[in-house]
């Protein structure tokens, strides 16, 4: 799934390391001033994932020969792609109408295709296979540091919008198992403790082994879900008939939606603010979270140097193949669940569109094998994430140092908690996908591979007043502005009460 899947794309191969961890390995085609070295113990952890026989030199780059099919390449790119991020279109499209949304969708999916081609680019030139890596080229210590912040904050928001799902549809799943009355308010339906509960119980001890293994195959299954969950909105959009009623404990119900995703405060909207038919224009206030929303469903660069390390007899232009196909697969398939989930519920749907259908019926079986296949694809899925996380923070914070249980299961316990405390007191699941989706999205698809090229293609190949280097420095110039204009109409959104996602949408 989407930012959140930095391994799952690469573990398809049964192997537990990303390629895009292998920071230290020597360039055989640079000169030796250009390449990068790091300390021991990342290059220790390189020999891991690289094994090379004794007496022989370790494996480069240039000599690792990759055994990923084309087609395996665009469902792994696909499957990073793919992430939470789908259950908050339908939130976006009614903040915009369909128009409005067609066009940012396109204009987002369009601009991820041209700043992966800035990332193979300059990939190419250098020899490097990693996003960190460009950024130590490209600036020194601070470009890898700035590219390691990013991406960790990316996976950070990734895994906070995972639990949030926990905590949303969780209860919800006990109750309909259950047949608990919607009013019942047993620890056992509180989101907050369900999921202290998971994280505890199922994701901490994943979390702490060493090697991923046999999680990565849990890609897949994610991809799969999704996919599942696609099927369902359009098939429930010829069964919800508009306008619909609300399930006959409506008025117990709001206690519990509330607590676990904060159910429009607890009333329902006026009648001009809820109309059965499509809106192909809109502006409010909400309008702000839909370019953060749909850059934090896209992001999937940090992903795509290691896939294309792995591919197959890799060439740039067949890479660029795989990332344009990929991304229009997800592009049709963000597009028709925003559009169906949108037409299903117009004005009254939520910032996470699957507990929207506890509305109108908290007890459907359809949905409810929805919720089970989401809950149990994202909660596998968090200590997938967490492992580059853990891996970029030892590479910023301890170089130089070789494997130590001691870090190993405190920097685990400190994300988890860390997280925890954001998904607990965080009012919603859009402000998670806002912020993020607003700084560390924008940084990865736009801003860093734009100055990332402008660094490190040589001036002698393409001036600085080259045409490419222009629409390099425009696009990380509209990364810019693109974050400053977010953040500035959330935090207006916020600081004026208005704010759905303040107040618990």
């Amino acid at each position: 799934m989407e930012p959140a899947q930095s391994e799952m794309s690469i573990l398809s191969n049964g192997k537990g390391h990303d390629l895009g961890d292998d920071i230290s390995m020597p360039m055989k085609s640079l000169p030796e001033e250009d390449q990068f070295e790091d300390g021991d113990g990342n290059l220790a952890e390189s020999e891991e994932f690289l094994p090379n026989s004794e007496g022989k030199k370790p494996m480069r780059f240039t000599d690792f020969e990759g055994k990923t099919s084309f087609g395996m390449s665009v469902f792994n790119l696909g499957n990073a792609i793919m992430g939470s991020g789908i259950l908050g279109l339908a939130y976006a499209m009614a903040n915009t109408g369909i128009l409005l949304f067609l066009f940012l969708l396109s204009a987002v999916a369009a601009l991820s295709s041209y700043s992966i081609h800035l990332l193979l680019k300059s990939s190419g030139i250098v020899g490097i296979r990693a996003y960190e890596q460009l950024g130590y080229r490209a600036f020194g210590t601070p470009g890898k540091m700035a590219a390691g912040i990013a991406i960790t904050l990316q996976n950070i928001g990734a895994m906070s919008s995972y639990l949030y799902i926990v905590k949303s549809e969780l209860p919800l799943v006990i109750q309909a198992f259950l047949k608990a009355d919607t009013g019942t308010t047993e620890w056992y339906l509180n989101g907050n403790y369900l999921v202290v509960l998971v994280s505890l119980s199922v994701i901490l001890p994943l979390a702490l082994m060493k090697q991923l293994g046999y999680l990565g195959y849990t890609s897949g299954f994610s991809l799969s879900c999704m996919v599942f969950f696609l099927i369902a909105v359009i098939y429930k959009k010829f069964q919800v008939m508009c306008p619909f009623e609300e399930y006959s404990f409506n008025s117990t119900s709001v206690h519990l939606n509330s607590t676990s995703a904060g159910y429009h405060n607890g009333h329902i909207p006026a009648e001009d603010e809820y109309e059965c038919a499509p809106r192909m224009f809109t502006i409010n206030s909400q309008t702000a979270y839909t370019i953060p929303i749909l850059a934090f469903a896209f992001v999937c660069h940090p992903e795509v140097l290691p896939i294309y390390t792995e591919l197959r007899n890799p060439t740039k232009r067949k890479m660029q193949h795989v990332s344009n196909i990929s991304i229009l697969i997800m592009y049709t398939m963000y597009f028709l669940a925003a559009l169906f989930g949108y037409l299903t519920f117009y004005g009254r749907v939520e910032a996470e569109l699957l507990h929207t259908y506890s509305q109108i019926d908290p007890y459907d079986t359809l949905i409810l094998c929805v919720r089970v296949a989401v809950l149990t694809a994202v909660t596998l899925t968090v200590p997938i994430v967490l492992f580059p996380v853990r891996r970029a923070i030892l590479q910023m914070l301890f170089p130089n140092k070789t494997f130590s249980w001691l870090r190993h299961v405190g920097i685990a316990l400190t994300l988890l908690t860390f997280i925890n405390m954001l998904v607990i007191f965080a009012p919603n699941i859009l402000g998670i996908f806002g912020i993020i989706g607003a700084t560390s999205a924008p940084c990865l698809i736009f801003i860093f591979p734009a100055v990332f090229y402008i660094r490190i293609v040589p001036k002698d190949e393409e001036p600085m007043r080259s045409t490419p280097k222009i629409l390099a420095a425009c696009f990380a110039g509209l990364g810019v502005l693109f974050m400053i204009m977010s953040l500035s109409f959330i935090i207006i959104d916020w600081t004026t009460g208005t704010s759905k996602a303040g107040s618990g949408h």
